[in-house]
């Protein structure tokens, strides 16, 4: 079994985390703006994500000779530690839970602002727990200044998110002026000539298909696209979405962390602790059970005025599939990758992979054109808001400790 023994090793794991983490949403938002439904996109992402965590226990996990106190994959699934694999269980529900619920957060008040809400709340409960949970190795004048930096930037989220709000109601607010203006100006026209509207009327459609990114236009065109309608929705019950989530996301980590290291001493005396690639295993088949469970319920019982569906549809719909399973992968990923980094540097310190909006938001970009032609208040929010967490991300990072046992 291969186990990660140094910081820097640690560390370089966290950051490929880091990337993989803030790429797998961007790439489920990517879908359901393009209509696909989000139960099939998160069918098809649990498969995958549990993949993911086999994959690293068969591999990973199994390398080498197994030791007494540390044995591998295959030699402690036959052992007494149902105990820890409950608080690895525990985990993985609370995990896929606030992925569920975060699905349907992103849609009503975007990537970015989701993604800040929940992985600020992680930083901010889970770290302190997982702090006090590792015996304190963490450096707390570096870790705790880290924390308040993610604290800080809640509010520049906050204000980024109202501004962008602002900027978006007043472009929609112009555009249906604008086009209150044309159709008057086409039924004028209709009564003095017929073929020269006609002709009009195909000018604005072909003007409206290439709307660009940014404009009042393209965000009419994405919301009749995508599966969750959310122009004209209340945006406080995607807030409450997103902190719900948040409350679900920082439980898991400090759930992991007591099931991989027994710090309530739980287990029988003689039985040897999980090691983190069986932690993540039990950890991921709780979470892909409750996901799969879920969303199968919501294909017939949908939320949030997503269409119905049922299971013969979501086998024949591979409209995007390869998407949902590459984000399966990359978020089974960057879970197990935080998790050896943690196991070697600190739970806490490993947290740092919440630093996902400077990733998300890169993708929130390029992707949907979020924030363009917005205004200067805007970018300058935005611009503070990342800053903020690149600051954050190196004090964390610096707060790294050793793990004695290891």
């Amino acid at each position: 079994m291969y186990v990660v023994e140094n910081k820097g090793g640690a560390i370089a794991l966290m950051l490929v985390a880091l990337l993989f983490g803030g790429t797998f949403g961007p790439l489920m938002l990517f879908m359901e703006r393009r209509g696909r439904l989000p139960q099939h996109i998160y069918l098809d992402y649990s498969i995958a994500n549990f993949l993911a965590a086999v994959l690293i226990a068969v591999t990973v996990g199994q390398i080498g000779e197994s030791k007494v106190d540390m044995p591998n994959f295959f030699t402690q699934l036959r052992q007494d530690n149902w105990p820890s694999i409950l608080f690895a269980m525990a985990g993985g529900l609370a995990l896929n839970l606030g992925g569920v619920v975060s699905q349907y957060a992103w849609a009503f008040v975007g990537l970015s602002v989701s993604y800040i809400v929940m992985c600020s709340m992680t930083v901010v409960l889970g770290t302190t727990m997982n702090y006090f949970l590792d015996g304190r190795i963490n450096r707390a004048e570096i870790l705790f200044p880290g924390v308040a930096c993610f604290l800080i930037a809640i509010f520049l989220g906050a204000a980024v998110h109202s501004s962008n709000a602002n900027d978006k109601e007043e472009k929609l607010k112009v555009f249906g002026d604008n086009l209150s203006t044309n159709r008057t100006n086409r039924d004028i026209e209709i009564n003095t000539g017929a073929d020269e509207a006609v002709r009009n009327s195909d000018d604005n459609h072909n003007i409206s298909y290439q709307s660009k990114p940014g404009t009042a236009e393209f965000i009419e065109q994405v919301e009749k696209r995508r599966s969750i309608k959310v122009i004209g929705s209340n945006k406080l019950l995607g807030l409450g979405l997103a902190f719900f989530a948040g409350v679900c996301f920082s439980i898991f980590a400090p759930a992991f962390n007591l099931a991989t290291n027994d710090q309530w001493h739980v287990l029988k005396k003689g039985v040897p602790h999980l090691v983190v690639y069986t932690t993540f295993f039990y950890f991921s088949v709780s979470g892909f059970v409750f996901g799969f469970c879920v969303n199968v319920w919501f294909l017939y019982r949908p939320v949030a005025c997503v269409p119905a569906s049922t299971i013969g549809a979501y086998l024949k719909d591979w409209n995007g599939r390869h998407w949902a399973l590459l984000a399966g992968f990359l978020c089974g990923f960057a879970n197990g990758f935080q998790f050896m980094g943690g196991q070697a540097a600190g739970f806490a310190t490993a947290d740092v992979v919440q630093a996902v909006p400077l990733v998300s938001t890169f993708w929130d970009v390029v992707l949907f054109g979020e924030y363009r032609r917005s205004s200067r208040k805007t970018y300058l929010l935005l611009a503070s808001m990342l800053t903020m967490f690149v600051i954050a991300l190196a004090v964390l990072l610096a707060s790294a400790g050793q793990r004695k046992n290891i």
